[in-house]
């Protein structure tokens, strides 16, 4: 079990991740290895990280350090590790100082790299446009963007291409209220260079490197956004999530900074565009590869919508109905765990604490490792098995809570989670109405892990008519 130090630490000042770095000889007690010079473990992680991340476990233990991307990392693996690290409850780690090294370039100041009281504000601020009655009109604007464009994917197709497209259209439709027209090829792609540019071996913007891509690709976000965030406020507010936001107050009631509405509105929108992506397409795979859980699922909506009507057009899902489809719901959150669209996390220690029997000194990056969690023994049977009966109610308590945690945990979970689940049962209901969805036997496609998990062949998938 996770414990913290007896002495009573103070909270150092670091105003920036930068900042009072341990030394080598502040981290020598703990096991681990600092790989080639200079890059260290990078390529090695960056080429396999699960596979990197179990013979990690299997020679040094659950609490091991690694040298990547320029610095060294304490991993703290196990359900009791994301407990200490995401309730976080003496708040001993920064989120903001965690992910800055990856993300600071890219998606500065975004809801996830916010801290305490900071963090608090902001999400309560911005927590209005999930409330029932935007999440009402998103659900609207979901089930005709997505019946409209299902409706072309009969016969073979590369679903992950396919999907990533929609999700776009989607969410220029519900968040950003407007069809992007011919700005969505570069809005998309500036999104594919910032994302790609997190796990960038290069950490500089250098001429014709993924990070100089990603940099680019935030100035042109950055200046699309503003002049949105300026037009809403000049034309008042709206239904859709970029109007709740632009015009969504602090507590004292102040209007949130432009720049920070355009921070907070191009992470969301990287977060819903590429994780919404990732998770949808796992738990097509799935639902193809599992045809008895795919007539399950198909079965349970089919009694929920009524099904097809009299000319096979898959009716729509209220929103009143989407608490209703548990089977669905259990599927997707077997999907999350065979394949979290966030497999790792980081965080940067404030102060000193222990776990695991090793002392981290304040200061310290450290990380926990989702994708193995999700994928241990300890807390799964047969874990590299698909099986949503995993999350019946007796099980799920039964279970420690911090040993699936798609969405994170504590004050940092994901603000955006009940809107997946709604785009997904969305889309399950208009796909399970009209095809059956198969893969060739014996298909299992390769993954890229990093940075949010995607088929590298971009899932070939049938979907047949019924």
């Amino acid at each position: 079990m996770a414990t913290l130090a007896e002495k009573p630490a103070t909270t150092p000042t670091f105003k920036h991740w930068s900042e009072g770095i341990p030394s080598d000889a502040d981290l020598a007690h703990i096991p681990g290895e600092r790989g080639l010079p200079v890059i260290g473990n990078t390529f090695k992680q960056l080429a396999d990280p699960h596979a990197y991340t179990k013979r990690m476990i299997e020679t040094y233990g659950k609490v091991y350090k690694s040298f990547a991307f320029g610095g060294w990392s304490v991993a703290l693996v196990g359900a009791e590790a994301n407990e200490l690290v995401l309730f976080n409850k003496d708040k001993i780690f920064s989120s903001e100082q965690g992910w800055g090294p990856v993300l600071d370039l890219l998606f500065p100041r975004g809801l996830m790299l916010m801290d305490f009281d900071h963090h608090r504000i902001d999400r309560r601020a911005l927590s209005i446009a999930f409330k029932p009655e935007p999440m009402r009109h998103y659900s609207g604007a979901l089930g005709s963007g997505i019946a409209r464009e299902v409706a072309g994917w009969e016969g073979p197709m590369r679903f992950y291409p396919a999907i990533k497209k929609l999700t776009l259209d989607l969410a220029a439709d519900s968040f950003l209220g407007v069809p992007l027209g011919p700005e969505a090829d570069r809005i998309n792609q500036a999104f594919v260079d910032m994302v790609q540019a997190s796990v960038a071996p290069i950490r500089r913007p250098l001429p014709f490197t993924k990070m100089k891509k990603g940099v680019d690709g935030r100035k042109y976000m950055v200046d699309y956004l503003t002049r949105e965030t300026n037009r809403r406020r000049a034309e008042g507010g709206g239904q859709d999530m970029f109007s709740q936001f632009a015009t969504a107050t602090r507590e004292d009631g102040s209007l949130l900074p432009v720049d920070e509405v355009v921070d907070h509105m191009s992470f969301l929108m990287m977060a819903a565009h590429d994780t919404i992506t990732s998770s949808a397409t796992s738990l097509i795979y799935y639902l193809a590869a599992n045809p008895e859980w795919q007539e399950k699922v198909r079965q349970e909506i089919f009694a929920v919508t009524g099904g097809p009507d009299g000319d096979g057009n898959p009716r729509g899902l209220d929103y009143d109905d989407l608490g209703k489809l548990d089977l669905t719901e259990m599927a997707f959150k077997e999907a999350l765990r065979m394949m979290p669209p966030v497999p790792s996390m980081p965080r940067r220690a404030l102060k000193e604490f222990e776990f695991g029997g090793y002392r981290i000194p304040a200061g310290q990056m450290v990380g926990i490792n989702i994708y193995w969690t999700h994928h241990s023994e300890e807390y799964w049977d047969d874990p590299f098995t698909f099986d949503p009966m995993r999350f019946t109610p007796d099980k799920v308590k039964a279970r420690h809570k911090y040993a699936w945690v798609p969405f994170g945990g504590g004050a940092h979970m994901c603000l955006g989670l009940h809107f997946a689940y709604m785009q997904v049962k969305i889309l399950m209901a208009q796909l399970l109405q009209r095809y059956r969805i198969e893969v060739a036997e014996g298909y299992a496609p390769d993954w890229q892990a990093w940075p949010i998990p995607q088929p590298k062949d971009g899932l070939e998938v049938a979907f047949v008519k019924l």
